[in-house]
């Protein structure tokens, strides 16, 4: 590939290409030396997006924005950072951006990057995620990072001058950060005429997107809008005049361009259920076996909801394993069952991407984030459960529960396309064609059916007061916005003129939890526990401390009995971390207590974040020792909104071994609407009857209750001690025959 252009100097004839000419001619880059390096260039040169080198570089020059419309599998996640990075879009000081909607797709990208740059991870290319910088300073140049770390870095730097390329991907999933960070860039491009937005997606409303980041549209808005400012602050409104380029037009700079790249699909053959199935994933797994006895080559995926499933599929996949090899003998291809999933450890992670060994069939049992941006090569069959577990809110109820729902046929297309990538594919969907005509088109935007607490206290902190002057590129319901003022106003983020408060809303704002946590853990200063709530909130911010794995359940359940405590689930992570602290963090102990030695390693280096954040802002934690009430209150000034009271027990069952299920309901109701609440099997609590508690995260079964995780014990006169302007006077329950 010939030499490019500095960024600035834009010259079109020094492209010196034709949109319409044939791209098959174009000659490679110079070869690295090493056998490795080499082999990795190869790889590099055959994916699609490498043929459009020159007219992404010429459209980047030439336009603010670039939508950029690449099919599963043409490489645009890996190659066109390193594309504009190779180009000089990193000189003089900046750096390029490439946002993942997930952590995991962050990390592995990364990965992958360093390595075919020959450069070590953390140096020339980095990542970011939530309490996790691998970079350094005056030396990235290509940083990956999460939608949410970049919103972070806008905290401090408003403009994101330290950047002189943002790249969006995998826009299409519409998550809460990655709709958010589109509207901030909306305000940005319009104050940074050097600064270039690229839209990366595999299926995208192009146009849609284009129009919204349009920056004649931008001045035009921001014209009829600055005699209603949206106030002082950084990200603030402020006319500014379109800057020309160094050669042309200004209408060019400002209007977005699209382009459309192919990607290296053969074509993927779709089957579906005569029936519906009762249990997915048993069916996944009797397919699995079903296609492995055929002897067709390839890996198989298969798509499930969460964790559990993954872990279940995993375990019942073995045990199919071990009958396959005894009946088949020791030359027979063998199974290899793996599971994919965010909250895996990084080196399992990347044995489900690896090739498998020879006379292996790999078997990954993903969730949703083997979906996009992670690449699983040798993948011939994808098994989809057409399932996803997705948070939902309800401003009525003000309850935000973890949901099975049926995915959309846009999810689904993208499935299927991880099926035809190095030969023809199938997809078996786990549902009937009748059944997969009536699932919606695309997936509803996060930010339509999420809670905005967190988002608008972002805003507030950005200087952006006036919510409904906010340009979105889905609009939230109002209903939601009108709850998630109401919550901030109650936890005292925001004062009466709904302005973020000082010191405590700009607090909240610096810690990066969410703004419940964020407020127990600056009450904790208050009640002398600090050192406590921030080991609370390094547990709760991480996955599961128990150890993970299929058939493990009683043995958990042993193990949290030696560290339970009345007072819940959150007090038990303290009893687990002292103890893990006094063993001298022994990777042995956590194992004999069925620990994850791992998530405890990474609870601590995030407890450790968080207290630095404490002292940052001015407050030296201490701890409370074992005044365990101390605790509970600190905890109720972050959660008293999810304060729940017991109000009897239902009998659903005539089973003589059925005990009943006990029922809670919101102390500060739910608008009318009647929600069920019991305690979730996996807390510690679930076996007693406390009268009232306070919950962190709520899921909601099949079975239409809602299952109350991570739960506290509290006492009634709390509530109005704690938070008059909530709560003026709470009434005891009644206690209820046999309870504890």
């Amino acid at each position: 590939m010939g030499s490019f252009i500095k960024p600035g100097q834009r010259k079109a004839a020094a492209f010196g290409i034709s949109f319409d000419t044939d791209r098959d001619g174009t000659s490679a880059p110079a070869v690295i030396d090493g056998e490795k390096q080499s082999n990795l260039l190869h790889q590099r040169n055959r994916l699609p997006v490498t043929k459009y080198q020159r007219e992404i570089l010429y459209l980047l020059e030439r336009h603010s924005c670039t939508v950029l419309v690449g099919e599963t599998g043409c490489g645009k996640t890996t190659q066109v950072p390193q594309m504009l990075l190779e180009a000089g879009w990193a000189a003089g000081g900046r750096s390029i951006a490439c946002t993942q909607p997930r952590r995991v797709a962050a990390i592995t990208v990364a990965t992958r990057v360093a390595e075919e740059q020959g450069c070590t991870l953390g140096r020339e290319v980095g990542y970011k995620i939530r309490f996790e910088d691998v970079s350094t300073p005056g030396v990235t140049k290509l940083k990956y990072c999460t939608d949410g770390s970049l919103l972070r870095e806008m905290m401090d730097d408003p403009l994101l001058t330290a950047y002189s390329v943002i790249m969006v991907d995998e826009a299409h999933e519409r998550s809460l950060s990655t709709d958010l960070l589109l509207g901030l860039l909306r305000k940005v491009i319009a104050q940074r005429p050097d600064l270039r937005i690229l839209i990366s997606s595999a299926s995208l409303e192009a146009e849609k997107v284009a129009a919204f980041l349009d920056a004649r549209t931008v001045k035009a808005t921001r014209k009829r809008d600055r005699n209603a400012s949206s106030g002082p602050g950084p990200m603030g409104d402020a006319l500014v005049t379109a800057t020309n380029g160094p050669d042309g037009d200004p209408a060019d700079l400002a209007t977005p361009a699209i382009l459309s790249v192919e990607g290296r699909l053969h074509p993927v053959q779709v089957h579906y259920l005569e029936e519906p199935c009762a249990d997915y994933v048993v069916t996944a797994v009797e397919t699995t076996v079903e296609l492995h006895r055929e002897g067709i080559p390839g890996d198989i995926l298969i798509f499930l909801t969460g964790q559990e499933e993954c872990e279940r599929a995993v375990a019942l996949l073995e045990e199919e394993a071990g009958r396959l090899r005894r009946v088949g003998g020791k030359n027979a291809l063998r199974i290899m069952p793996l599971p994919l999933f965010a909250g895996l450890p990084a080196a399992q992670q990347m044995l489900a991407l690896e090739a498998a060994p020879r006379n292996y069939r790999k078997v990954v049992a993903a969730t949703n984030v083997a979906e996009t941006s992670l690449t699983l090569e040798g993948v011939t069959f994808v098994i989809d459960a057409c399932h996803v577990k997705q948070r939902t809110y309800n401003p009525r109820t003000g309850l935000e529960a973890l949901l099975v729902a049926p995915i959309s046929q846009a999810s689904a297309q993208q499935r299927a396309g991880r099926a035809g990538r190095i030969r023809p594919g199938h997809c078996l969907r786990l549902c009937t064609q009748e059944a997969f005509s009536k699932l919606q088109q695309a997936t509803v935007p996060e930010m339509q059916r999420a809670e905005l607490a967190g988002t608008v206290l972002q805003l507030k902190a950005l200087g952006i007061d006036n919510m409904m002057r906010f340009h979105w590129l889905a609009p939230p319901p109002a209903e939601a916005m009108v709850r998630a003022l109401e919550l901030l106003h109650s936890l005292g983020a925001l004062d009466d003129d709904a302005r973020l408060s000082k010191p405590l809303g700009c607090q909240m704002a610096e810690l990066p939890l969410e703004p419940r946590l964020a407020a127990s853990l600056l009450a904790a200063g208050r009640f002398g526990c600090g050192q406590e709530i921030a080991t609370i909130c390094a547990m709760l911010s991480v996955h599961s401390v128990w150890a993970s794995g299929g058939g493990q359940r009683r043995a958990i359940e042993e193990a949290q009995a030696k560290f339970s405590t009345a007072e819940g689930d959150l007090v038990t992570y303290l009893n687990v971390w002292k103890a893990w602290e006094d063993s001298g963090r022994n990777r042995k102990w956590a194992e004999r207590n069925m620990l994850s030695q791992r998530v405890l390693l990474r609870a601590a280096d995030i407890r450790g974040q968080l207290l630095y954040h404490l002292r940052r802002l001015g407050m030296e934690p201490i701890s409370c020792e074992n005044e365990v009430a101390a605790v509970c209150k600190a905890i109720t000034a972050g959660l008293f909104s999810y304060a729940t009271r017991l109000e009897g027990t239902i009998y659903e069952s005539v089973d003589a071994d059925y005990s009943g299920t006990n029922s809670y309901s919101l102390v500060r109701g739910t608008g009318g609407q009647a929600v069920r609440l019991r305690i979730h099997k996996s807390s510690v609590l679930w076996r007693v009857r406390p009268s009232m508690l306070v919950f962190h995260t709520v899921q909601q079964g099949p079975s239409g209750w809602h299952e109350m995780q991570d739960v506290t014990a509290i006492q009634p006169e709390w509530l109005p001690e704690i938070a008059p302007h909530m709560f003026q006077s709470v009434t005891r329950p009644r206690p209820q025959p046999g309870g504890t």
